[in-house]
């Protein structure tokens, strides 16, 4: 198998709307992680713990970024730094379900929305990079062979690595010769770490339910409310392949800050700020030139 490039979606403008947003999540992270330390310091320590992991994961995404080639031949460094992505996601993700959300509901209302865009970020990244079948044209990485179709059904195989028909199409010759047993498809590389399944739906429910709560909570012009579009209008482009309801979101977060009559201190004026910007670049994304 020969060397695959990775993906473009996932190199550049994915990953850099992913660091964008994750900057103000780390942010209000640490602020609620020392506002609770006394009262609540069970809740304290492990958004502590999903502060660090955030921070280590950022790191690892702007790798993944500076990749060119994948190598899916053997253990290459470039595999393990997938791998370790999707382990972190995935650990990120069981603290956050399991602890932060249901102690975030008697707290205070950023942290639960907070805690909910979090959620939708790990599934965002398990989408990314371990979805099957894949969102790209190009699995990542995977040692999963195309999928056999017979005459009677010719349904495109979107995890498939291969861009034109399998030698094997048309299916095994029946009955098999005698010894000859079927061959077991093997799995994704990364099967060990997380079910080889489709996370799009639950992705989009976590979604759906920070952005609604975040609508009805928080300003138009509130940090953590436009991370919460930001990352919402890449995953619709990325994931959902929605590019113009992506960048209608876009739009309309834009035009919320402005109609936000509510009053800022001077760092949420700054992050938002920023944040206006990215959501200004999402709303020309896939327009061209």
């Amino acid at each position: 198998m020969a060397n695959h490039k990775v993906p473009q979606d996932i190199t550049t403008s994915n990953v850099n709307t992913l660091m964008a947003s994750s900057e103000v999540d780390q942010k209000y992270l640490g602020t609620f992680a020392k506002e609770c330390n006394d009262s609540n310091p069970y809740l304290s320590s492990f958004l502590y713990k999903v502060l660090g992991l955030s921070v280590l994961l950022s790191k690892k995404l702007l790798r993944a970024r500076r990749l060119r080639k994948l190598d899916t031949t053997r253990d290459t460094k470039s595999l393990q730094l997938y791998h370790h992505i999707i382990w972190l996601a995935r650990e990120g993700l069981v603290m956050i379900e399991q602890y932060i959300i249901p102690m975030s509901t008697s707290h205070d209302p950023v942290l639960n929305i907070l805690a909910l865009k979090l959620r939708a970020s790990f599934y965002h990244i398990i989408v990314l990079f371990h979805n099957q079948p894949s969102v790209h044209q190009t699995a990542i990485p995977s040692f999963s062979t195309p999928s056999i179709n017979n005459n009677k059904n010719k349904s495109t195989n979107r995890s498939s690595l291969a861009s034109s028909p399998s030698p094997l199409e048309g299916g095994p010759v029946q009955p098999l010769p005698p010894g000859l047993n079927p061959v077991s498809i093997p799995k994704p590389s990364a099967a060990f770490l997380l079910p080889s399944t489709d996370y799009i739906p639950a992705a989009t429910h976590c979604f759906t339910e920070a952005s609604a709560l975040a609508d009805a909570r928080l300003g138009g012009s509130h940090p953590v409310r436009l991370s919460v579009k930001i990352e919402l209008a890449a995953y619709m482009y990325d994931c959902l392949h929605d590019g113009e309801g992506s960048r209608r979101l876009a739009k309309r977060a834009i035009k919320d800050v402005y109609d936000d009559q509510e009053g800022m201190t001077v760092d949420m004026f700054e992050d938002a700020t920023e944040q206006v910007q990215v959501l200004g670049k999402m709303t020309r994304r896939g327009l061209g030139a």
